[in-house]
């Protein structure tokens, strides 16, 4: 089973390397598009960085609440949001050093950076945190009026990666995909772990 899943995992990183040098063309020109001669826009500069500090306040929030009411299931929130998170940051690393696609402006003229960062393209980090934040929000409010506006917040960011010239928009919806799958990943896994220790308890009685 793990051996299948390696080499699943080879030939989906295959796949979007192909995809990528396919796409690259029309890709340039959407970033060139919606990137201008100068990105140094406050608006989706602040917007971009919210995406780290949310991620990390989220969990800490559930858990701080969790504390102070003595609650249960709130500390259980947190976990399982920072658990999202963390699966989140490993796959997007693993798939930033095994695809290894440089910044756009390192590349192609004519795109123009809020500024120069040094690692790479692909995956969006910001993007991927943002999304799995916000689709665990969604998964662990289950009210729309919370779900809504964290993806939106979260699509936000993944628009403001590509305005400020950082990413190819595939890095960006690549990000989305990486983060709502560790998110539901997180989920199920959490579910099975749930399902399991009330098979033991009843087994035990």
């Amino acid at each position: 089973m793990i051996r299948k899943l390696f080499l699943l995992a080879a030939l989906f990183l295959l796949f979007v390397a192909n995809t990528l040098q396919a796409q690259l063309s029309s890709e340039v020109n959407t970033l060139r598009r919606i990137n201008p001669d100068n990105p140094n826009n406050a608006i989706w500069t602040s917007l971009s960085n919210t995406s780290k500090y949310i991620s990390v306040g989220v969990p800490v929030g559930y858990f701080v609440a969790g504390l102070v009411h003595d609650n249960k299931d709130l500390k259980q929130k947190a976990a399982y949001t920072a658990a999202a998170i963390l699966l989140n940051t490993a796959t997007t690393t693993l798939l930033k050093n095994v695809v290894k696609r440089d910044r756009p402006y390192n590349t192609y003229t004519g795109i123009f950076p809020d500024k120069i960062e040094s690692d790479y393209a692909f995956p969006s980090g910001h993007t991927s945190s943002a999304f799995a934040t916000a689709t665990s929000l969604a998964i662990t409010t289950k009210k729309w009026y919370i779900a809504v506006p964290a993806l939106a917040w979260s699509a936000g960011v993944g628009y403001s990666r590509i305005y400020l010239g950082q990413h190819y928009p595939s890095d960006v919806i690549m990000g989305a995909l990486v983060g709502s799958s560790s998110a539901l990943i997180c989920h199920w896994a959490t579910k099975q772990l749930a399902k399991r220790k009330k098979s033991k308890t009843i087994q035990i009685k």
